[in-house]
């Protein structure tokens, strides 16, 4: 059997969806998936996105790995398959979607800008916050570590979040690691992230920006509530409202595109 894929990318973060509205995906075959995502026998890419038919909403939005997991949101993924949809005719510039996190909006700004809003953050929910920022951890949709760090060009972003991410605090259920340098005038920073589930560095999280932006503002390193974060694969946005320890309204922005479609084997294997 074949199957028609198509690749996006949101600022350098890619994803292979296919259009599973009739449901003939095997999304219980996580070694099919892995293999999906394997850039030498496989497409190649960060995840893999199923676009599925929804009761009540616009669409579902089924997310994995590139390990097969289904372990959390992924914030550039749900831009990218927001503007799928609209290729798919299933909505026009906006949406609600259901996700493995729960209901979100989206919008479409113009052919290659899209943005999402992602959960409601409450920080007086994580006990070990450290007002330093050197060392924080919060769940964006995923769960992520930010560490304020120098110079992270030079940073060995595979081994150093490897180290964290197996360690004995974040084993079992493991921690996107996002390594932040602010800028000298705290108005953005760049961020480079280590990601469980691809077990690597990817050129953009989204929901690791959004948590890195939320860090910033609730450690009053930067006082503004739209914050520019720029990772390898491009800059992205994120804006948001806050109320003491609540974020609300939390959106995030950057550029989509659809790279190229094509049809896979529905019996490729490692």
């Amino acid at each position: 059997m074949k199957i028609q894929f198509y690749k996006y990318q949101g600022t350098g973060n890619d994803f292979v969806i296919v259009d599973n509205r009739d449901g003939y995906f095997n999304y219980n075959n996580t070694e099919f998936i892995s293999s999906i995502c394997d850039r030498k026998y496989g497409i190649g890419c960060d995840g893999l996105i199923l676009i599925e038919d929804d009761i009540d909403l616009d669409f579902n939005m089924r997310y994995f790995n590139s390990d097969g997991s289904q372990l959390g949101m992924c914030g550039n993924g749900a831009r990218c398959v927001t503007h799928f949809a609209k290729k798919l005719g299933i909505i026009n510039n906006s949406t609600i979607f259901q996700a493995i996190d729960g209901i979100h909006h989206a919008e479409i700004i113009d052919n290659n800008y899209a943005r999402v809003k992602m959960n409601d953050i409450d920080m007086s929910n994580y006990d070990l916050i450290d007002k330093n920022f050197d060392n924080i951890y919060l769940n964006t949709g995923s769960p992520h570590l930010v560490i304020n760090s120098n110079d992270i060009d030079k940073i060995d972003v595979f081994n150093e979040g490897r180290k964290i991410r197996f360690g004995g605090t974040y084993k079992k259920e493991g921690v996107n690691i996002n390594f932040v340098e602010v800028a000298s005038d705290n108005s953005s920073c760049k961020v480079r992230t280590y990601e469980r589930g691809v077990e690597d560095e990817t050129l953009s999280c989204g929901t690791g920006a959004i948590a890195v932006a939320v860090v910033l503002n609730y450690s009053n390193i930067v006082s503004k509530k739209e914050i520019k974060i720029s990772t390898k694969g491009g800059d992205l946005n994120v804006s948001f409202d806050r109320v003491g320890d609540n974020f609300s309204n939390i959106w995030l922005s950057g550029v989509v595109s659809e790279v190229y479609k094509g049809e896979i084997n529905g019996d490729i294997k490692r």
